[in-house]
């Protein structure tokens, strides 16, 4: 191959290597939950699946531990993302969590306090929602004492995160991407969290799915992006094009 055909090969080849990548750009798409709910040690038999508010709390606090369990349903984003760059041709590039804090207006809830707090991928989805509320709660689905049968040692660690002690306002949280997290969206299934404390002062009151504004509950926002063509198939592309430029 002479020095101008190589020239143009190695040309065509780039461009077509590197053309795909900038092809679209990437494309986020947000959703709200489909479930959450929030358990306390103080009261490890009641549920609160259909409170106004979740909560995370430290160990040893006046009104006990708390954590909190949300679920979105990816299939839209899924959807909407294999629409825009084709079935399976896209990749997660990152993936954060809107939360808005509230103020604790239930005597249960612990009084709001800077610490840091975490965020985990859970395995399962199969824990229930529930009905309860901090005013009448009830003990059907998932509490205290049910929530350790939902954990496997497969859960998968999304961050560790700072809050500032805050009543009100939202914060995005960036996310980790492990494997089990990645898979859900990939497959567009349902998608679960548990945020919980991580040190021995922390108390973090945040709006529920529940709460009457649409844009201060919790939100799941994920960014994608096209996958590059594989450079496999640009090999015959590249030296059918050669062959050519010889003739």
């Amino acid at each position: 191959m002479n020095f101008k055909i190589r020239a143009l090969t190695i040309s065509v080849f780039a461009s077509l290597t590197i053309a795909p990548a900038f092809a679209a750009p990437p494309l986020t798409v947000s959703s709200t939950p489909v479930a959450d709910s929030f358990v306390s040690s103080a009261n490890p038999v009641n549920n609160y699946g259909a409170g106004g508010a979740l909560a995370l709390s430290a160990d040893g606090l006046p009104k006990g531990s708390f954590a909190s369990l949300i679920r979105f349903d990816t299939a839209a984003a899924t959807t909407a993302f294999d629409a825009t760059f084709g079935v399976g041709q896209w990749s997660v590039q990152s993936a954060s969590l809107r939360l808005t804090a509230t103020t604790p207006n239930n005597a249960i809830f612990n009084n709001a306090d800077a610490g840091q707090f975490s965020v985990s991928w859970m395995e399962s989805d199969a824990w229930v929602e529930g009905t309860g509320t901090p005013m009448v709660p009830t003990t059907t689905g998932v509490t205290f004492n049910t929530l350790p049968s939902f954990l496997s040692a497969n859960d998968a660690p999304l961050g560790s995160f700072t809050f500032g002690g805050g009543i009100s306002g939202s914060t995005i949280y960036t996310l980790n991407l492990p494997l089990g997290f990645t898979n859900d969206i990939w497959t567009g299934g349902l998608l679960s969290m548990r945020l919980f404390a991580e040190d021995s002062s922390v108390s973090y009151l945040f709006n529920s799915r529940n709460f009457g504004t649409v844009a201060n509950r919790p939100e799941l926002s994920i960014t994608v992006v096209p996958e590059p063509t594989c450079i496999a198939l640009l090999f015959p592309v590249v030296l059918l094009i050669a062959a050519r430029h010889r003739r």
